[in-house]
């Protein structure tokens, strides 16, 4: 199994539950966009950037380019989420979900390269 189909298989799972979760307004992700002292409808704009990201990903099964802009995609959203995370000094146990995708992310980028 390539390494590039975990990566896809890990971020797919994830960016599909949190996507919907921002989007139809969970709980969860209503206390932590006022916790990051973030607008709701930026809660619901990122869920929708999180499943343009999901689309490319799954587009990327058939033209592999696209993996590279998923990647970036995401990555970029995760780095923006974990700076959110900083910049309200979040305890480290909350800010390193965000850094992981990020990573996860961009290691995608390099081995779609």
């Amino acid at each position: 199994m390539s390494i590039t189909i975990v990566l896809k298989g890990i971020l797919i799972f994830m960016f599909v539950m949190l996507g919907i979760q921002k989007i139809v307004g969970h709980p969860m992700q209503v206390e932590i966009f006022n916790n990051l002292k973030l607008p709701q409808w930026f809660r619901i704009v990122t869920g929708w950037v999180q499943l343009v990201g999901v689309l490319l990903l799954v587009i990327g099964f058939w033209i592999n380019w696209m993996n590279v802009f998923a990647g970036i995609w995401l990555g970029i959203t995760m780095f923006g989420a974990f700076l959110s995370h900083l910049r309200i000094k979040d305890p480290i146990g909350k800010s390193m979900p965000a850094f992981v995708f990020c990573i996860i992310s961009f290691v995608l980028v390099f081995v779609s390269y």
